[in-house]
């Protein structure tokens, strides 16, 4: 159902939908600050799912890309999830808005013209590309005939990848000793990806029964404790984790560049904490499968995490390599509970239940009242009864 506040008219009758600029480079970072009802300025070459997703949930009126929404490259989904929620989308790839605008700016699109409201005036800023389903479902044919390429770049970054980290895909060399054991346990490794929260309900059961570490990969952190748990340790850069989270006793572990750089734990640093630092060349869902390999966890369960080739290429092709080395190292002991949500649902209504319960309900009284037996347990009942109205008139 679209949200009515996409759909709002400017105010003073001006054609186009109005609201406050919110600005960010890093859409993660936007999506922090937005509130529904604004028009979201960012930096995003190929919108993916998850990012579309994550704007989507802020409820902004108008989203205005500086790069291509659909660069072709491949055929990313982000802009047909916007458009389907009811936002705008518009590119303005030719504009620079991030020193045209400021935050908090009351803006208006109108068609592909974006104008800035203020003090009775009405000025044109830029102007762009506006999208449509029709238009984008067109740009997402001709992505696909991108794909050899990217296929073929992802081939590239596997043997440039392998040559770089063969000692810690091979043998575990790098991998820092850390507090936590993982020995012989079942490890459940988060990221805030596809799907995250429903599979994270249907892990429940599996949840409470085996009782499995929680390791959240950054945002995956907030996941956990979204979702009533406590993480056992936080994997990532610590750039899209929360203090809420990094102060919930978990273990912190710094991704760090290859050349030891941690940015992340200045953070922790300032925030008085202290971390472990891993240097590793891949992702950080990466990084916590190897680590959680090289303790000895006997089965790795990963919830939001990315394993298909379009999903690789939402991530950056930069880090396609790595998830698909760090899969073939981890072997048999990864388990993806990635769409286990759509996999099964109970198909018994509760009604039904109801029922259910209620007809079994009347199958004992009708043997209670139908057999020898059941009319001695009933006698028995009785005098029980009345004995107890007995008791009760004796204290009135």
């Amino acid at each position: 159902m679209r949200n009515p506040l996409r759909r709002r008219s400017a105010p003073n009758g001006l054609p186009g939908v109005s609201g406050t600029a919110r600005l960010d480079r890093r859409t993660k970072d936007l999506t922090k600050r937005l509130r529904s009802g604004d028009i979201a300025i960012v930096d995003h070459l190929d919108i993916d799912r998850v990012s579309a997703e994550a704007l989507v949930a802020c409820g902004p009126v108008a989203v205005v890309n500086v790069q291509q929404s659909v660069s072709g490259r491949y055929p990313n989904l982000g802009p047909q999830i916007l458009l389907e929620a009811g936002i705008r989308l518009l590119d303005a790839a030719d504009s620079d808005l991030f020193a045209m605008i400021k935050e908090g700016d009351t803006l208006r699109i109108d068609g592909n013209v974006i104008y800035r409201d203020g003090g009775g005036a009405s000025e044109e800023i830029a102007t762009g590309l506006e999208h449509t389903l029709h238009s984008i479902e067109e740009l997402m044919e001709v992505a696909k005939g991108g794909l050899s390429s990217q296929i073929e770049a992802f081939a590239a970054n596997t043997m440039e990848y392998l040559r770089k980290e063969r000692d810690l895909l091979l043998d575990g060399v790098g991998v820092p000793d850390v507090d936590t054991s993982f020995s012989g346990r079942h490890v459940l490794v988060v990221v805030r990806g596809y799907h995250y929260r429903e599979d994270l309900a249907m892990l429940r059961s599996y949840i409470r029964e085996y009782r499995p570490l929680l390791v959240g990969v950054d945002g995956g952190a907030d996941a956990l404790m979204d979702a009533g748990l406590r993480p056992d340790v936080i994997v990532g850069d610590m750039d899209s984790v929360s203090d809420r989270a990094l102060h919930s006793g978990a273990e912190l572990i710094v991704h760090a560049y290859r050349d030891g750089r941690a940015p992340g734990l200045e953070r922790l640093e300032r925030l008085g904490l202290k971390g472990v630092v891993f240097p590793a060349t891949g992702t950080s869902e990466d990084v916590a499968m190897l680590l959680a390999d090289d303790k000895g966890a006997s089965l790795i369960v990963a919830v939001g995490t990315h394993d298909t080739l379009v999903e690789f290429l939402d991530k950056g092709r930069a880090g396609m390599a790595s998830t698909f080395l760090t899969r073939l190292r981890v072997g048999g002991k990864l388990i993806d509970a990635k769409g286990v949500s759509r996999l099964y649902r109970s198909r018994i209504p509760a009604w039904s239940l109801v029922l259910l319960v209620v007809a079994g309900v009347l199958a004992v009284l009708a043997a209670l009242t139908s057999t020898p037996t059941g009319e001695a347990y009933l006698e028995v009942m009785r005098s029980w009864w009345d004995r107890f109205v007995f008791w009760l008139q004796g204290l009135i």
